[in-house]
């Protein structure tokens, strides 16, 4: 509490401090009212290198995608960018959310995403995925420069980048190894900010969903103000947004504010591969019949009996006209394994996941830049961020296959009675724990990032040169904390209750001895305060995880020599780099430990096993590791000729040799060109190149990632059981090795239509040695059917010594080939219809033809899961954006799309009586069909005067629903929140 208060205390002392003395007119030199921006040209690509409209003639040339800086440079490397107009008519309250509708964005993460995880550690994580190849893949810098990760598997966190500064957003559509080293394998995100800026400006926005949750603020500020002569440069801002998040559900089928859509799709595994029907069903309405809301007696001759919130016994409905089979398996004639369909619902626990996790998120960001000599600045950079999410994971904390005796004082008698009767002491019991309040996770993510830079240019032998050299220093502070969250083997010990001298205590002394306190899980009633305290005690689980990451670079850039058709550009550098993680748990989740021990907060206790894996969920681990990297690149523009005949082409070359502490020395390389032809407004485009990506601290070092999965079906046994799956890290990985080509055309500005810009692009990318694993249902699958017998080590489903485990572990045995199709358009009318101010269109898609994985091991075969819509990777995706604008107001219209899919391309669909005999590779089903959707936004902008606007924007207007899934939902490609709506007013003087 005392470190939250400090943080916010320092940053808002440091925000107000500097916005006080910018915005002070005592010692600074009066500075004239800057030209209002002008119209935006709309979505031309910004691989042209051209100052743009809006910005002084002396600024700098900055390419994303390249390192040559050169007037009239085009990068052969597709590069979109998105302007800082199209980012305020989005209206977000978060920036991250409008650059993620690019179609060539797939798999990005974001408040919808990882909200149904209690043990992952990444809720709330803001971070952009490029082709569908994972956070991992995609490089994101600000102003061209790294940025600390916010999770220790290197990804950054967008919520936390100061945002009200940021110009425009340029997103490199192709691997950029050879410019800018590992990670950027997908591509890069580069944030361009305003460091010139002078003035005062805000934004104050509002929000709130058609349902009456997600409520939303945001408050922002940014002032900059130029001293002595307008060569110190001073500039801050300052941002503060809440959104509310979309929460839980009740038990049973309703969503949180009424939302409809929810149908518990599952996907039920018959586990019959050879009697001619499908393997694979799809149900609606399907419910586990091995527990209820407040529990049900699942095996044995008393099958069937369910006990209300009252604690009183009745018949459970199945559904699907279930009939308990009273054995020890537990068999429900009449039902699919593990499931029933329809009947009672009531106990369903999947409604209670948190559809869009709560954030709130404090920015404050300065830089002070000094020019030396003119064209030649030293500055100073510094920016600080909060990040605070919270989400419900699911509701209850459901256990199934517990062991209940009979002379359980608890147990009604009308039950004991039964029990004698079927001459039986004990029976199984499954229950969602509905009397128990539901868990919590919550995350405080603190960066703190610096940044001391010299930049310029030099004359060498007449010719100009650039130089751009820095030092950053970035620490990540991520706090995870779970609430209300179950102690196993205590949980065990207190349900296990007998009468010992007239009272209800446990039954073991052991337990008696060290708190114990009995509770009768057979109903809703609430337990004791002690009771709960022993089971869920105040001191949850917790993960402390601290990130360094230290930067070195030098970078020149110039001319060599003119040799008729063009100068010979010349770009060349180093970097050093070293990245640092320590993560730290407690001891009940990652076991004693001289780093973990029992102490105050987590005493001993026998029960619990010294090993840790003591929580239902939320086993955090100790971890720490550390590597660095030397690299240096050296890359080259040479203009091949330039005549009214032939047009202008150019090959534009680069190589980097990168040097890990882990894996030893590899190399990234491109080549690639453009050929501005003699056609009016044709430019021909390619590159190819080799990209890499070093294994991150996550894959390497880290200690046991544990997650709960709470239905996961034994094949042996044929029951759904609760396990813990932990994913550990391998110190002999090596880097991944890409190989990423791209070709196409863009039709630009043609003299018949002024304003006309299309470009269309091929693209290929392979992967080899991807750090990969397999899944948990996939290592379970393959000793089942005896095709990888060594799987077979790897869990234990049935576990008498402790938690059911899958331990899953990554190598570098995967592949990825995926290839598609961009294409880009935009036109920009002046003067409509005879009407004042512009029309501009803009629409983007991007065709994904194939992404096949292959995993490397003997009995599989590779998936292609392009089209697949339960992932990020529909066939086709689109944005289009039409906007009118004149002096007074603009209008925009703005349409989201994605094909129809499907729930994986290697079902194969049947009927019963029909149906092949399944196999791992061609597992037959009933229904492989995925609905696409279509997205309308609206919104506009009026001017009151020249220095405030007023705007608005609804999002989703149809409000269509996400489409069923086996998953719950699917907020990677879907809309999950509904329709949206946005107001706020900006302002600047």
């Amino acid at each position: 509490m005392h470190g939250n208060i400090r943080f916010r205390t320092l940053l808002s002392a440091t925000i107000l401090s500097t916005l006080a003395l910018v915005a002070s007119p005592a010692t600074a030199q009066e500075v004239a009212t800057p030209p209002a921006p002008a119209q935006s040209p709309g979505p031309a690509q910004v691989s042209e290198g051209a100052t743009r409209a809006g910005e002084p003639a002396e600024a700098e040339i900055i390419v994303t995608g390249s390192r040559i800086q050169a007037t009239g440079f085009a990068a052969p490397t597709p590069t979109t960018m998105v302007g800082e107009e199209q980012i305020q008519n989005n209206a977000q309250p978060n920036i991250f959310a409008t650059i993620t509708q690019l179609p060539s964005l797939q798999g990005s993460s974001g408040s919808t995403t990882n909200t149904f995880s209690t043990s992952s550690g990444q809720q709330g994580l803001s971070s952009f995925s490029l082709r569908g190849l994972g956070t991992i893949r995609t490089l994101t810098l600000i102003d061209g420069q790294r940025v600390v990760g916010a999770y220790y598997t290197g990804v950054t966190d967008v919520s936390l980048f100061p945002q009200l500064l940021v110009r425009r957003v340029d997103v490199v559509n192709g691997g950029a190894s050879a410019s800018y080293g590992s990670d950027a394998v997908g591509g890069v995100v580069n944030f361009i900010t305003d460091t010139r800026f002078t003035g005062i400006k805000g934004n104050i926005q509002g929000g709130i969903t058609t349902y009456g949750d997600d409520e939303q603020g945001l408050i922002q500020l940014a002032a900059g103000r130029s001293f002595f002569g307008d060569r110190l440069h001073v500039v801050a801002s300052g941002e503060f947004a809440k959104e509310a998040g979309v929460g839980p559900g009740d038990f049973g089928t309703d969503l949180a504010g009424k939302r409809d859509w929810f149908k518990q799709t599952t996907m039920i595994n018959r586990n019959v591969t050879n009697d001619g029907s499908p393997q694979y069903v799809m149900r609606d309405f399907a419910q586990p019949y091995n527990f209820t809301k407040y529990g049900l007696i699942s095996a044995g001759p008393l099958q069937g009996i369910a006990f209300d919130q009252n604690g009183r016994p009745f018949q459970f409905n199945y559904g699907s006209n279930g009939r308990p089979v009273g054995n020890a398996a537990g068999t429900v004639a009449g039902c699919f394994p593990g499931f029933c369909v329809g009947g009672d619902l009531s106990g369903n626990t999947d409604t209670g996941r948190t559809l869009q996790s709560g954030i709130q998120r404090l920015t404050g960001y300065g830089r002070i830049g000094y020019d030396f000599a003119e064209g030649n600045e030293i500055y100073f950079t510094y920016n600080a961020g909060q990040v605070k999410t919270h989400n419900q994971p699911v509701n209850g904390q459901n256990r199934t296959g517990l062991t209940i005796q009979c002379a359980n004082p608890f147990v009604p008698v009308s039950v004991q009675t039964q029990c004698a009767t079927a001459g039986v002491t004990s029976f199984t019991f499954g229950t969602a724990n509905a009397l128990l309040p539901n868990t919590r996770v919550r995350t405080d993510r603190r960066q703190y990032r610096f940044v001391g830079g010299i930049k310029g240019r030099f004359g060498v032998l007449g010719s100009d040169w650039n130089y751009d050299g820095y030092y950053e220093r970035g620490v990540n502070h991520t706090a995870v904390d779970v609430e209300d969250i179950l102690l196993t083997p205590r949980y065990n010990q207190a349900i296990n209750v007998i009468t010992l001298n007239g009272a209800i205590v446990c039954a073991d002394a052991v337990a008696r001895a060290n708190g114990c306190q009995p509770i009768n899980i057979l109903g809703g009633a609430e337990p004791s305060a002690a009771a709960r305290a022993y089971i869920m005690p105040e001191n949850g689980p917790f993960q402390r995880l601290r990130i360094t990451q230290d930067v070195a670079s030098l970078n020149f850039s110039g001319s060599l020599f003119d040799w008729g058709a063009g100068p010979v550009s010349l770009a060349f550098g180093a970097e050093y780099r070293k990245e640092f993680y320590q993560v730290r748990a407690d001891a009940y989740g990652a076991g004693v430990t001289a780093i973990s021990p029992n102490n105050a907060e987590y005493p001993a206790d026998p029960l619990l096993s010294p090993l840790g894996n003591n929580w239902y969920a939320g086993n955090y681990k100790n971890g720490d590791g550390k590597y660095d990297v030397k690299e240096a690149f050296v890359e080259l523009n040479v203009p091949l000729f330039n005549s009214d005949v032939l047009g202008r082409a150019n090959i534009n070359p680069a190589a980097r040799v990168t040097d890990y502490s882990t894996s030893g020395t590899i190399w990234a390389w491109k080549v690639g060109g453009t050929w501005d032809t003699p056609l009016d407004g044709l430019r021909l485009r390619g590159v190819t190149s080799r990209d890499v990506r070093a294994p991150n601290l996550s894959e390497l070092f880290a200690a046991p990632v544990t997650t709960t999965l709470p239905n996961f079906l034994d094949p042996v046994r044929n029951v759904n059981v609760v396990a813990i799956q932990s994913v550990v890290g391998n110190p002999n990985l090596t880097p991944e090795i890409g190989r990423n080509t791209t070709f196409g055309a863009v039709y630009a500005n043609p003299s018949w239509l002024p304003g006309l810009s299309v470009s269309v692009d091929y693209y290929k990318i392979k992967v080899r040695d991807v750090v990969s694993s397999l899944g948990a249902a996939q290592i379970v699958d393959l000793c089942f059917r005896n095709i990888i017998p060594e799987t077979c080590s790897a869990y234990n489903l049935n576990n008498p010594n402790g938690p059911n485990f899958i331990n899953v572990q990554s190598f570098n045995l995967a592949s990825i080939k995926t290839s598609g199709i961009d294409i880009e358009a935009s036109y920009q009318w002046r003067q409509p219809l005879g009407l004042p101010g512009s029309f501009t269109f803009r629409a983007l898609a991007t065709h994904i033809r194939e992404y096949i994985t292959e995993a490397g091991l003997p009995g599989t075969a590779p998936t292609d899961s392009a089209g697949v819509n339960t992932g990020n990777t529909p066939h086709w995706k689109v944005l289009g954006v039409q906007t009118y604008t004149n002096d007074r107001l603009s209008l925009t219209v703005q349409e989201r799309w994605f094909t129809d899919g499907n729930y994986g391309n290697q079902y194969v669909v049947c009927s019963a009586g029909n149906c092949p005999v399944s196999t791992a590779i061609a597992p037959t089903i009933d229904s492989n069909f995925m609905p696409g959707a279509f997205y309308l936004d609206v919104g506009g902008t009026y001017n009151f005067t020249e220095q405030v606007t007023g705007y608005f924007k609804v999002d989703n207007v149809l409000d269509h629903d996400p489409a069923k899934s086996p998953n719950n939902a699917n907020p990677a490609l879907y809309d999950i929140v509904g329709r949206i709506y946005r107001a706020g007013v900006r302002f600047k003087f």
